[in-house]
């Protein structure tokens, strides 16, 4: 665990309420911001997986806007803020792109041990962490802050994958 700043707690908490507001849409709870070098938001998003898409993860789509919208020399400086840590495809999508440190709310062993819990499978693709993907990557969380939080919008997705 890193020190998280009072600037990633705000935006850390963006990403709580666009994982919300996904679970809400009947989607998965994950949402992601990227941030300049000044600190401002340059884009956001939440998951869009429900429409039979599952690479349709936030922060697989920020850093396809990254690449498109933020100049190369630039995106080293930027910031990804998540509610959840990066899957394997969205880290090396991180890496590829070039896009600096990431900030996560919860952590890929969280969600793992939460959805076990609940006895629910594991996913179709290993949970490994981003530096064991992205090796060179500037990584910071989890928020323990936010883990009650992040647990109840994946309980009640777990409630509503039970009953499908």
């Amino acid at each position: 665990m890193s020190d998280l700043t009072d600037q990633d707690m705000t935006h850390l908490r963006r990403c709580v309420e666009l994982a919300r507001e996904a679970l809400e849409d009947g989607d998965e709870p994950f949402g992601s911001v990227l941030v300049d070098p000044a600190g401002a938001v340059l884009h956001e998003d939440r998951n869009r997986t429900a429409g039979g898409d599952q690479t349709r993860h936030p922060e697989f789509e920020l850093a396809r806007w990254a690449a498109e919208h933020v100049p190369a020399d630039v995106r080293a400086d930027c910031t990804v803020y998540t509610s959840g840590e990066h899957c394997p495809m969205c880290s090396a999508a991180h890496a590829w792109v070039g896009l600096g440190r990431i900030v996560y709310a919860g952590s890929s062993a969280q969600l793992t041990a939460w959805r076990r819990g609940w006895g629910l499978p594991d996913g179709p693709v290993a949970p490994l962490p981003i530096t064991t993907v992205a090796p060179g990557l500037p990584v910071a969380g989890p928020a323990l802050e936010l883990e009650d939080e992040l647990r109840e919008l994946h309980r009640r997705l777990s409630e509503r994958q039970v009953q499908s």
